[in-house]
């Protein structure tokens, strides 16, 4: 079935490193008022606000206070309704983050939960005795990788709140009517105001195991550079997750024209298809971390056996992302590409990928124009907490500082939340001020404005593609085959719809590939193939570039390679 949301190209902006209007040093709303001509030009259609909300800020945004206002960080509400206007105005969308597994400790309803056991506001957080004279249970926090327990004692009432993140973002509880209620009116508020849609965190987390059991796998000491080992199986995909997102759908989504994306740790396609398949009536999509957040995954294999997985799922009648890069992975052409000697090349082949491939397309800003990882030299530039978590555990555990910090450099989210290179001013044209966190050095050789005055850039080839994909319903719709599954250095796959084919050829690494001779034979003797598009101005047809990526266009009656 034709959704807007399966063929919407969706532009995801950190707003706080964005763009800074009033010298600050933070991103705000009038920052993303000034550059919607820009995401416009780009090709993207709908946009993505990570969190915006009242927040005493632990984790850049994830721990709300007040989910009905705006941060004063950020702009006013006036502002907010201001830019949605003219996200509409220009035929575009937006959609929002949303966080219904915590708030903030410092949100109302935990305040008055701390208050006493008969407080109405309660039962919206987890509450246990203790036991045996210990937590309640052996879970450890995600927040610092297992360094301390998901349980904090609270002296007031003598029992223990759940936080599965921070001790400071408490857990809510989904099995209370009261709760349920409360979200649900929250959340057609923001709909009824005009927002087209939600990003929800860690969706598939909001129902615990009944009882709460201990883990079989509890919090284990260092090992290697890869700090505490901590299990997020235990609240993951529990009996009772369904039911709770076929609920919301009756109740809030089906009565919008809107779409909701879930991101879904410990989830494969096997699992997912549950949470989207079209007649279940929970979600449309979900975010998985089988590549953009594997921190094992450089493979073109592997890459192209994960993709074939999820194919499925559309086939059974669900939907798909393609991602890279977003708030929480590292930046995708140091990662999967290479960020100096090719980096326009692997840049725009990576971009080849998300764009061909099955699903709806994710861009995160700096994405498009190539933007990459930083390497800061000690622990002190760091922000983002579970770096500095994982870095002290490993120290303290006998590790050197350099060791640990050069172990998580590559993973670290920090690297896709410095600000935004606009120009080659200072701090990159992203503020007048003290950003708030150090911007990457090469923002003079990496910006939008030279990227804009250049014909062959990554940001104009980011432009090609999603022009090709509004008119071309074969990038949304078209069936997906694979060609040279075993090949270890390429990607080849074939997308069909209606009258025509297009073949994609990507060389997933930097080395010289002979093209197959089954290919080159194909390529060169079929007269109703044509190039529409190639990373490279030369289309050598026996051998194929360091990360080149060639789309070709094939008339009805070509025969299979």
């Amino acid at each position: 079935m034709k959704q807007w949301w399966k063929e919407a190209i969706i532009y995801q902006i950190y707003t706080k490193s964005f763009n800074d209007t009033n010298g600050d040093g933070i991103g705000d709303l009038r920052g993303i008022i000034e550059k919607l001509d820009y995401i416009k030009s780009l090709g993207a259609d709908v946009i993505w606000l990570n969190p915006i909300y009242c927040s005493p800020d632990v984790d850049n945004g994830y721990d709300i206070s007040d989910y009905q206002n705006i941060d004063p960080r950020y702009g006013t509400m006036d502002e907010f309704k201001e830019l949605l206007n003219e996200i509409h105005q220009r035929g575009m969308r937006l959609i929002m983050d949303m966080v219904l597994n915590h708030t903030s400790d410092e949100h109302l309803w935990f305040q008055e939960s701390k208050k006493s056991k008969n407080n109405p506001y309660r039962n919206y957080y987890i509450w246990r005795p203790g036991k045996d004279g210990k937590e309640p249970n052996n879970w450890g926090n995600y927040f610092y990788e297992g360094k301390g327990s998901a349980w904090e004692y609270d002296n007031t009432t003598g029992e223990y709140y759940l936080h599965n993140y921070s001790k400071k973002m408490p857990d809510l509880n989904w099995d209370n009517p009261e709760l349920k209620n409360s979200m649900c009116n929250m959340m057609r508020w923001w709909l009824d105001m005009g927002v087209d849609g939600f990003r929800m965190d860690a969706i598939n987390r909001l129902v615990k195991p009944k009882g709460l059991p201990d883990s079989p796998n509890p919090p284990t000491p260092p090992v290697g550079v890869y700090g505490y080992v901590v299990d997020r199986t235990m609240c993951a995909n529990q009996p009772g997750i369904h039911e709770l997102l076929h609920e919301l759908n009756q109740r809030v989504f089906q009565h919008y024209n809107m779409m909701v994306v879930g991101e879904t740790g410990n989830v494969d396609s096997a699992i997912a298809i549950d949470y989207v398949k079209e007649e279940r009536q929970e979600i449309n999509m979900v975010f998985h971390f089988e590549i953009a957040k594997n921190p094992i995954l450089v493979d073109a294999v592997k890459f192209k056996e994960i993709q074939r997985r999820w194919w499925h799922v559309v086939e059974e009648h669900g939907w798909i992302t393609q991602y890279l890069s977003n708030h929480d992975t590292p930046r995708q052409v140091s990662r999967f590409g290479n960020d100096t000697e090719y980096l326009y090349e692997s840049a725009t082949m990576l971009a080849t990928l998300m764009h061909t491939h099955p699903g709806t397309v994710y861009i995160y800003q700096g994405e498009e124009i190539g933007m990459t990882n930083v390497n800061f030299p000690s622990i002190e530039y760091y922000n983002e907490k579970y770096t500095v978590g994982k870095y002290e555990t490993m120290v303290e555990s006998g590790i050197e500082p350099m060791q640990a910090l050069n172990s998580l450099k590559m993973m670290s989210r920090d690297n896709v939340r410095t600000p935004m290179q606009w120009n080659n001013k200072v701090h990159g044209g992203f503020t007048t001020g003290t950003p708030w966190m150090h911007v990457n050095p090469n923002y003079k050789e990496i910006n939008v404005e030279k990227e804009e005055q250049t014909q062959h850039s990554v940001l104009n080839y980011y432009k090609i593609l999603t022009s090709l994909r509004k008119k071309n319903p074969i990038m949304v719709y078209g069936s997906y085959h694979q060609l040279y599954e075993s090949d270890p250095e390429l990607i080849v796959y074939e997308r069909t719809y209606e009258e025509v084919t297009w073949l994609v050829i990507c060389n997933f690494y930097g080395n010289k590939h002979k093209m197959p001779d089954k290919l080159e034979k194909r390529l060169r003797e079929n007269s109703k193939i044509r190039l529409l598009l190639s990373n490279y101005y030369s289309n050598d047809k026996s051998t194929i570039k360091p990360y080149e990526a060639c789309i070709y266009e094939i008339k009805i009656g070509d025969m299979k390679g």
